[in-house]
């Protein structure tokens, strides 16, 4: 494992010739970022990690000033990990002074769910993914699918700035109890935390429901359900047929929530 703050110095310690994977991430690392780096190692020769906590897509500053940061301890889950490069940046080396995100436009799916919630919110995430991606111009580069929205998003931007560059959808990784890893698991309180494991169960009692009931009837069920769960505030709850909007045949539930005052999403394909 070699650490870099500034990118010029990065690019210089790159292997010519070689496949390289990039892995972006907001640290507070868990398994879940870790099963994203062990593919990307498997499949590339070498791999850039990213540790970076994104300011121009919070549009909450609280929100950005409470997220949790541990980059000594990302180091030592990095440390015996070969061929991994580790980029740390300031804000500096990656933004100019007062600059702001820049303006997309990646159709209707993007303005449902977290982008409706989150105003501002992929246009800086895309801001940051398209500095990485021309900065180091990788081969492949890995996502998770609990961010569904983002990595349909990531993909679309990818195309255009680089068809050659292919954006790895990676499938969610679980806590024993269902509940997706996230690094914003780690602000639950021990009750909390209880609650937060039965977001899972609204999933999959959506997709049994699925075949059987309409919307109407699913979501009358998921509300009933978690006005029963104390600590549990629901944003929302969708079950979208992505192929009207996107070139995918599959339906997906998503739901988001406040637990205490942590926001966690998910989503599962039914």
């Amino acid at each position: 494992m070699r650490v870099y703050s500034s990118h010029k110095e990065l690019l210089k310690s790159l292997g010519n010739n070689k496949s390289i994977g990039l892995v972006p991430t907001m640290g507070s690392l868990h398994k879940g970022h870790l099963s994203l780096i062990q593919r990307a190692v498997r499949e590339n020769k070498e791999v850039i990690i990213s540790i970076y906590v994104n300011p121009t897509q919070f549009n909450d500053k609280e929100d950005l000033k409470k997220y949790p940061r541990n980059l000594d301890n990302d180091l030592k889950l990095l440390k015996d990990i070969n061929n991994v490069l580790v980029y740390t940046p300031s804000d500096s080396d990656l933004y100019g002074q007062d600059e702001k995100s820049k303006k997309y436009n990646f159709g209707d799916f993007m303005n449902i769910m977290e982008g409706k919630q989150r105003p501002d919110h992929f246009d800086g995430v895309a801001t940051i993914v398209e500095k990485l991606f021309k900065i180091f111009t990788p081969d492949n580069a890995y996502f998770g699918e609990k961010d569904f929205q983002q990595l349909i998003l990531i993909k679309s931007l990818a195309e255009k700035l680089n068809p050659d560059l292919n954006v790895v959808g990676c499938k969610t990784i679980r806590e024993k109890d269902g509940l997706a890893m996230s690094s914003r698991n780690k602000l639950l309180s021990k009750k909390e935390r209880e609650s937060a494991g039965e977001i899972i169960k609204l999933l999959l009692k959506a997709k049994e429901m699925n075949s059987s009931f309409n919307y109407r009837k699913i979501k009358n069920e998921v509300d009933r359900h978690i006005n029963s769960i104390e600590g549990i505030t629901l944003e929302y709850f969708e079950i979208i047929d992505l192929s009207k909007f996107i070139n995918i045949s599959e339906k997906r539930a998503f739901i988001a929530c406040k637990v205490g005052n942590v926001r966690l999403i998910d989503n599962i394909s039914l």
